[in-house]
């Protein structure tokens, strides 16, 4: 059977790495007792309104083909969105739109890498990132995100890992896992390499309406010194608890856009037009849902530090926005996915922080979008195994 150089690059980064979750719901449908704490579905259903939009475009004829820069209403909405949030102009010339973030992830990395190439990425990172930038043929480089510095990316870690083969970095703040939220002097500092080293910044802001409360989100695309090398990535599905609608999109220089527009073509032609109006209405009135999902995930964190700080040794990393908590189980003389292994066994589902990349082999990773419930129940059991575990390491 021969099969192309992309199988082999993407080898291996498929669902092996979720093979703890996968086994979680393989018990869980044989009826046996347990809590996952491994994805992150948003806790409410979507909105019954943007349901009702969309079915009411599907009923009203919206179902042909579609315009494959995305629908022009919904360009010109997130284009006001972003004019509106970023204090910069945006027109729907910098806007294209795909089903979900990973699509346009997908698409982004096949217009700025190629083979002979190099992205540069944080260390841990979002599951799929290393299959996005192998499947256009560049080569990984894994910048550490250092937990002294919550988990930032630090410019002089980045610095030191610039080669002349290197064309994009890629961002994620807020930050999945970590939940770390990079400041605008991070932003000033990597922007400056970018310029200086002629890189892309992609950046991934799909938690940006998730933010708890403290804490402050701000975006490359922000800077004006930056405007022809910022690409973003986002959608609905965090912010308007939609995911099942795979409906994302990119923003950047209109340059940019014109020229990917025929990768995208190429994949898909468009996305429908029914959740592309849907999408439309989510844009312009702004979502019910993100607020209180914001305050509930916040909420949680203080009781998972309250409970593990104050009753075991495991340490919890506080989390500034998103839908995931990090914990450090190294005081179990447990790895990561050891860890996971056997917490599974006293009911409880986590990711081993190795799913995430080579920094967090001492991790895990807990969803916080589980009802107060079984949360508390998760809580209880987690604290139960991580003192056995304590008291068999003494």
């Amino acid at each position: 059977m021969r099969l192309t150089a992309i199988t082999e690059r993407l080898a291996g980064l498929g669902g092996g790495k979720w093979e703890v979750h996968l086994k979680a719901r393989q018990l869980a449908e044989a009826g046996a007792d347990l809590v996952e704490m491994t994805i992150g579905e948003p806790d409410v259903p979507t909105p019954p309104d943007l349901i009702e939009s969309a079915a009411q475009a599907m009923q009203a004829g919206r179902t042909g083909y579609s315009d494959g820069r995305g629908e022009a209403r919904l360009r010109a909405a997130l284009a006001d969105a972003y004019t509106a949030s970023r204090r910069r102009h945006f027109g729907p010339e910098n806007i294209l739109c795909f089903p979900g973030t990973q699509t346009a992830l997908y698409a982004v990395l096949q217009g700025v890498a190629e083979p002979g190439t190099e992205v540069l990425v944080g260390d841990p990172m979002y599951a799929t990132y290393e299959g996005v930038i192998r499947a256009s043929g560049a080569d990984m480089v894994p910048v550490p995100l250092r937990p002294e510095a919550g988990f930032r990316m630090q410019a002089s870690d980045l610095a030191a890992r610039i080669t002349p083969r290197s064309r994009a970095i890629l961002l994620t703040t807020p930050h999945n896992p970590t939940g770390a939220i990079l400041t605008a002097e991070d932003l000033r500092e990597i922007g400056e390499l970018a310029l200086k080293h002629d890189l892309w910044i992609i950046s991934d802001e799909v938690y940006e309406h998730l933010v708890f409360e403290g804490a402050e989100f701000v975006s490359p695309l922000s800077e004006p010194a930056l405007a022809d090398r910022v690409i973003a990535v986002s959608s609905i599905s965090k912010s308007h608890a939609a995911p099942g609608f795979r409906s994302g999109w990119c923003a950047g220089p209109a340059e940019f856009c014109t020229a990917l527009l025929p990768v995208s073509e190429t994949m898909l032609f468009g996305n429908q037009p029914f959740i592309a109006d849907m999408t439309e209405k989510a844009v312009r009135d702004g979502s019910p849902v993100a607020a209180g999902m914001a305050a509930r995930f916040a909420a949680r964190t203080d009781l998972l530090l309250q409970r593990l700080h104050g009753e075991t040794e495991l340490r919890v990393h506080r989390p500034e926005a998103g839908m995931f908590a990090l914990i450090d189980v190294s005081a179990t003389n447990m790895d990561g996915d050891a860890y996971a292994w056997d917490l599974l066994d006293s009911g409880v589902a986590v990711m081993p922080g190795s799913a995430f990349g080579d920094s967090l082999t001492n991790w895990v990773r807990v969803a916080l979008t589980i009802d107060d419930g079984s949360f508390a129940t998760a809580l209880d059991r987690i604290t139960a195994h991580a003192n056995r575990k304590s008291r068999s390491v003494a």
